[in-house]
């Protein structure tokens, strides 16, 4: 049976938390720079234990009014920087229970195309993070940096997203980067996870190695979709489990 990792976005003062938390294995939760704060990490935190959920920091650029989606532009060791202070911020809460780090918005895009952003983050969580594992967006630059650095990697791809020919994921300012039919969303997630492959928007097949998907919270009838999702893919056989577990 094929399984798959669920990962979503949380403890960014969604009241959809606690909802979607039991749809989920792996909850991604801001540490304050995009979005969150003290109390929302604490509560993030506090219910994705009590669900069995693993957690893991979610960083982003400080950046609350464009919620971190604003690329800049910034040297490896800056990224690096960011990176380690906000899975330091979250660790302050967690403890032991934080398990994963998966970057956010424009940070995440940047590193997963940039050689040495990724060589640069993936050196430093080797060398001060050496368990955590990474969510690295499939077939990017930071999964393979990563990677080479001894991390453990979960590669990632997005039920709502659409893709370029390279993998890259369409960026948000162009058409048709969101995927909002649940139809087309789910049919995606359900081909990536069981057939390896992706339609990017020009047609072209995409073969990727996927070990989680990232079901968005901020989405548009976000909860609804969590429960289609888990209820198609259970229908094809797919089972729902964390990563690594």
């Amino acid at each position: 049976m094929k399984r798959i990792d669920l990962n979503c976005d949380l403890g960014e003062g969604g009241e959809l938390d606690a909802e979607l938390m039991p749809l989920i294995t792996s909850a991604n939760i801001a540490c304050g720079a995009h979005a969150g704060d003290l109390e929302t990490m604490i509560e993030a935190v506090k219910c994705a234990v009590a669900h069995n959920v693993m957690v893991g920091a979610h960083p982003g650029y400080l950046d609350l009014q464009n919620f971190g989606r604003t690329e800049r532009e910034i040297s490896a060791s800056e990224a690096g920087r960011l990176v380690l202070m906000q899975i330091e911020q979250l660790y302050e809460v967690a403890g032991s229970q934080l398990r994963h780090v998966k970057l956010h918005g424009a940070l995440y895009n940047q590193v997963s195309r940039d050689p040495y952003l990724a060589d640069g983050v993936s050196s430093d969580l080797g060398r001060l993070w050496p368990d955590l594992i990474v969510f690295a967006l499939a077939g990017s630059y930071f999964a393979q940096a990563a990677r080479s650095r001894g991390l453990r990697v979960a590669e990632e791809v997005f039920a709502d997203r659409t893709y370029q020919r390279d993998g890259s994921l369409t960026p948000r300012t162009q058409p048709g980067a969101m995927i909002y039919d649940p139809d087309a969303a789910v049919a995606q997630v359900i081909q990536v996870v069981k057939h390896g492959t992706l339609r990017a928007t020009d047609g072209a097949d995409i073969f990727l190695t996927v070990d989680t998907v990232c079901v968005h919270g901020d989405s548009v009838n976000a909860l609804a979709f969590a429960k289609r999702l888990r209820r198609d893919l259970a229908t094809a056989g797919v089972a729902v489990q964390a990563f690594g577990t």
